[in-house]
């Protein structure tokens, strides 16, 4: 199964598009929109009904459908979050003690629980809650048999008789001490490894009989979480050797029950269409179009561009997330979250090293911890609550004393206070999205990025990271790794829905004016 930093493949698409060692930027110039969405079928060698995407015309959805694509979109999300992260496991809830949820709860359970003991402790004693009970704990114990045990299968239907035990509590001869102790017993033959001490306990209370079944109840919850659990780690392998082919064909029936589930992600392609060509093709006379043709970017040049603007994607100013990268959202929010706090404090220590220069130069120890100190200062920055003008100038007055403490050591005049308020100004400075080194950090880390998506086999250039971004090389070298792990799977999933899109806005944007496609697909694509 692969780490965090590598990306599930399927056993007919192990390697990246474009890995015959032509880089996309190349190839480029030498294809069209029709042999981008040839390459991107070959890539991933599909023979499914499922490769080539499409789309109905718009239409009313009734409530059956609305809802039968949510479903597949939580199917969907799941089995992505399965494949992509090889720790993912359910986990018990653990709600808030101060919650209102909690307190009602609690309440609910005491009632119940409460009423079973009064029901047992009556004379003569009523077995109807206790019978729920054991007939509940009956089906869960059954849900745990693997299909073939039919001996298990038959002991357990016999030693709980439901019928039976009815029968009993007519006369007041329910030995229900008997009956917990083989359900715990049989919980001890199913449960896994780590559930023995949980086992263990049951077998050794001595409480009564009520708080022993709410105990019962507790760890069979827990067996149930590690019989799902389970559950995913069998299937995990199956959804990775099969991972595109799934994650295709079930975003294919979501495009299919509901048109316009490509809307976000066309207005991302188009975005940075649009962004290229304005960069790209310089206003040119009527006379002299040909000339302008010429400069118009390429499909996969279109595509990594759009790839990029999800490094640094608004998550609350831009529209919401391109609908190809919703099951990928909290991943890439901490990968963003990340990048910024290391380009905060590459910032804030290459103001440091220009301000003062020669002193502290060629001490990587001095250097190490500096970078710690505002690491940890700037740590959970993303947060709305999080102070970041606060945060640097207590970063400037720690820096400050490391400075003088380190220079007065060596033999050099500590810092005047002039030139300490000089560096915790330009610090605090990098606030502004104007400032130069904020400006010159954030291109270089763009370039970075860009050079990755582009390279067929980015794992080799993850430590060539760009002049001046050297201090935070191995947080940069992670971050990459990641980011283009999910690109990389991305793009292969999803490429022949991207190739469809920039083939219909590409063909749409070189059209004559006032001479559309004819074809009302591709006019509702690009509206």
């Amino acid at each position: 199964m692969p780490r965090n930093d590598e990306r599930p493949t399927s056993t007919s698409s192990r390697e990246d598009p474009g890995s015959d060692g032509e880089s996309s930027s190349e190839r480029c110039d030498n294809m069209t929109s029709t042999s981008v969405l040839e390459c991107c079928h070959e890539s991933s060698d599909c023979s499914s009904k499922h490769c080539t995407p499409s789309s109905s015309p718009p239409k009313t959805l009734t409530l059956d459908e609305v809802m039968e694509s949510a479903t597949d979109l939580s199917t969907l999300s799941l089995a992505h979050e399965i494949i992509v992260n090889h720790n993912f496991h359910l986990e018990p809830d653990h709600i808030p003690q101060d919650s209102l949820w909690k307190a009602v709860r609690d309440n609910v359970h005491k009632a119940f629980w409460d009423i079973l003991e009064s029901e047992l402790n009556g004379d003569p004693p009523e077995y109807g809650q206790a019978i729920r009970l054991l007939e509940e704990i009956r089906e869960t114990l059954l849900s745990f048999l693997n299909p073939g045990a039919n001996r298990m299968r038959t002991q357990i239907m016999e030693a709980i008789d439901i019928d039976l035990i009815r029968q009993q509590s007519d006369n007041d001869a329910v030995d229900i001490q008997g009956i917990a102790s083989y359900i715990i017993t049989t919980m001890g033959k199913l449960c896994a490894p780590v559930r023995v001490e949980e086992i263990k306990k049951l077998r050794e209370s001595t409480d009564n009989i009520v708080t022993m079944f709410r105990e019962i109840f507790r760890v069979l919850d827990l067996m149930k979480l590690d019989d799902i659990n389970l559950t995913i780690d069998s299937l995990r392998p199956v959804l990775q050797r099969q991972s595109v082919e799934y994650e295709r064909a079930k975003f294919q029936s979501i495009l299919e029950k509901t048109p316009s589930a490509l809307d976000h992600t066309t207005s991302w392609i188009k975005s940075a269409l649009e962004e290229l060509l304005s960069a790209t093709i310089p206003t040119e006379q009527p006379n002299n179009q040909s000339k302008g043709q010429q400069g118009r970017p390429g499909p996969f040049q279109v595509l990594n561009a759009a790839f990029l603007h999800i490094l640094t994607w608004d998550y609350q100013k831009s529209p919401p997330l391109p609908e190809t990268w919703m099951t990928d959202e909290i991943r890439l929010r901490e990968i963003q979250w990340k990048l910024q706090q290391c380009q905060a404090v590459n910032e804030v220590l290459l103001i440091v090293y220009s301000t003062i220069g020669s002193p502290i130069q060629g001490l990587p120890s001095l250097s190490d911890h500096l970078k710690r100190t505002a690491s940890v200062l700037l740590d959970g920055m993303h947060s709305p609550k999080f102070n970041i003008e606060e945060a640097l100038v207590g970063i400037s007055a720690q820096i400050c004393c490391e400075l003088n403490k380190s220079l007065t050591e060596r033999n050099y005049p500590a810092l005047t206070s002039a030139l300490q308020a000089t560096l915790t100004g330009q610090i605090c400075s990098i606030t502004q999205k104007d400032n130069p080194i904020r400006t010159l950090v954030e291109d270089r880390v763009q370039q970075y990025f860009m050079m990755l998506i582009c390279d067929p086999k980015p794992q080799a250039k993850l430590e060539h990271v760009p002049a001046g971004l050297t201090a935070i090389k191995p947080e940069l070298a992670l971050l990459g790794a990641k980011f283009i792990s999910l690109v990389n799977y991305n793009r292969i999933v999803y490429g022949p829905f991207y190739a469809d899109i920039i083939r219909k806005l590409m063909f749409s944007s070189s059209s004559p004016a006032g001479n559309p496609p004819q074809d009302t697909a591709q006019e509702s694509v690009t509206s």
